[in-house]
């Protein structure tokens, strides 16, 4: 039936429905019939976790908003990747983007180097996108970068995924284990000399979030 749908061979389709079985995407049950995959309630569940996370750190993001003016976003690390669930727009006319449910590649993104070095990501390997010169290109620059952004507390990135844009994030911790990244974004021509004095803002307020999430868990689970 797929096959006369789509018009594919036998083989491509075949080849096609395997790759997303991997994937999680698609499944089969006792009969062999296709069903959709793990994949799909996991995402579901995700989905009801990311709303109570969004609603626990809106206080911290709106903080930063105020203090900053800029774009605030909420990321959390998601099948190798950072997935922005939360966003508080900017005080300026000329300001960063809605970023929520863009996947950017991490190694760009100051929320993604920031969970590379808290460990909630896995490092790539070999070479990199790098849409910018001043972008990482292989896993071993961006692996050089992560002792300082750890000894920081936070991560800045600037020019990297695109020529005017900035980034400052610092890392989310429930326990000891990130589970998500705090970071504001906006252009480089404003931001970029503001780096060393709202980088510590950043992570204070992503540690204060840090010990919320772990307190809301500790009551929930009470």
């Amino acid at each position: 039936e797929l096959c006369a749908e789509t018009g594919f061979a036998r083989s491509t389709t075949s080849r096609l429905l395997a790759a997303l079985e991997r994937s999680a995407l698609i499944g089969r049950d006792a009969t062999g019939t296709w069903v959709p995959g793990q994949l799909f309630a996991s995402y579901a569940a995700r989905r009801g976790d990311d709303d109570d996370l969004v609603r626990v750190a809106m206080p911290a993001m709106e903080e930063l908003g105020e203090l900053s003016g800029e774009t605030v976003n909420l990321g959390v690390p998601r099948a190798g990747t950072v997935v922005h669930v939360g966003q508080v727009a900017a005080t300026y006319m000329l300001a960063s983007r809605d970023w929520v449910g863009v996947e950017v590649p991490p190694h760009l993104s100051a929320l993604g180097k920031v969970l590379y070095a808290a460990h909630a990501l896995e490092l790539p390997d070999g070479p990199l996108e790098h849409p910018t010169p001043a972008a990482a290109r292989t896993a071993a620059d961006l692996r050089t970068q992560l002792a300082g952004i750890r000894s920081r507390g936070y991560a800045v990135t600037i020019d990297e995924l695109e020529v005017g844009l900035t980034g400052i994030a610092a890392p989310v911790f429930d326990g000891a284990t990130a589970v998500a990244a705090l970071g504001l974004s906006g252009p480089t021509a404003r931001l970029a000399s503001q780096a060393d004095t709202l980088g510590p803002v950043v992570a204070r307020l992503a540690g204060r979030l840090s010990s919320q999430i772990t307190r809301h868990r500790k009551d929930g689970a009470a």
